[in-house]
């Protein structure tokens, strides 16, 4: 599960003396190779199960976990509660497949970067600075020049598009999972949307994987993929932020699409050109920037 990579202003006080725990620095590091990592290894069950079924162990047994662990209560909630929680579970839902199906396409790294367009443009629209603008253009002269819309990139047409569905479902996630976690305790309003989650993309994944999606050992590795993307990394990200200050925390967060070519590269062997590395390191920098811009 993809996490929004626009935090919210940091609520603390900030002075010239404000120090940075190391540690907190470090989760962010470990955090975030895990997902990668999580999601390079899922991109190896394609072959076996599709994105569809990939998608579909990973956000299942996710979804399994969250509801034995928070057990949520639905009697109590107003019609309006649950119908955002619907809403917060298809976004979900969409988002997971999305990537995946883009991954299955396109390089590792490549749909990241394109999937960054999503809380990037949320940053921007929640902020009053011109100079956003001028990070917009960075990050759009990065995806320009990693997808060539008008010259011969060699990607997958189908896997942009996936990708950018993915992009548009990551800005909705982020009002959407903020206004869940408004309504309900603790991680309960996310159990239950990752059930919904779950039955969006369920019809995709029987009808790529079927009965192979019983089998132990892809039953193992679809349980090592949704702890991997979804539960380690959950779990850093929010010690981190006891330790961090939420601006520092966006920052790092930015080099997402950069280890995602690492991972890319050291899990299933995705080599990228020279431009290509350079209109990630344009996203990355639009993004980091953006981040720092409105936290100060």
């Amino acid at each position: 599960m993809s996490r929004p990579a626009v935090v919210a202003d940091d609520p603390r006080p900030r002075g010239p003396t404000e120090r940075v725990d190391l540690r907190g620095i470090a989760l962010v590091f470990v955090a975030i190779a895990t997902l990668q990592l999580g999601a390079a290894f899922a991109v190896t069950l394609f072959g076996e199960l599709g994105p569809g079924g990939a998608s579909l162990l990973r956000l299942g047994l996710a979804a399994l976990v969250l509801l034995a662990w928070w057990r949520p209560r639905l009697r109590g909630h107003a019609r309006a509660d649950l119908a955002l929680t619907v809403g917060f579970g298809l976004t979900l839902g969409t988002m997971n497949l999305a990537i995946y199906e883009a991954m299955d396409r396109i390089p590792i790294g490549v749909a990241v970067t394109i999937e960054f367009a999503g809380p990037l443009g949320i940053a921007v629209a929640l902020s009053r600075r011109a100079q956003d603008l001028l990070w917009v253009a960075l990050a759009a002269a990065g995806i320009l020049l990693l997808t060539r819309p008008f010259g011969a990139s060699g990607l997958d047409a189908a896997g942009v598009g996936f990708a950018l569905l993915a992009a548009a479902a990551w800005a909705l996630y982020i009002p959407l999972s903020a206004r869940t976690g408004q309504r309900f305790p603790g991680g309960a309003g996310l159990a239950i949307a990752m059930a919904f989650a779950t039955l969006l993309v369920a019809p995709a994944g029987i009808a790529q994987g079927g009965e192979r999606l019983l089998e132990p050992a892809l039953l193992a590795a679809g349980a090592a993929v949704a702890l991997a993307s979804s539960v380690i990394p959950y779990s850093l990200e929010l010690e981190s932020l006891r330790r961090i200050p939420a601006r520092v925390f966006g920052v790092l967060m930015s080099l997402e699409p950069a280890v995602a070519v690492l991972a890319g590269f050291l899990v299933l062997g995705q080599a990228l050109g020279a431009l290509d590395l350079l209109a990630i390191a344009l996203v990355v920098a639009a993004s980091a920037g953006v981040t720092a811009a409105r936290s100060s």
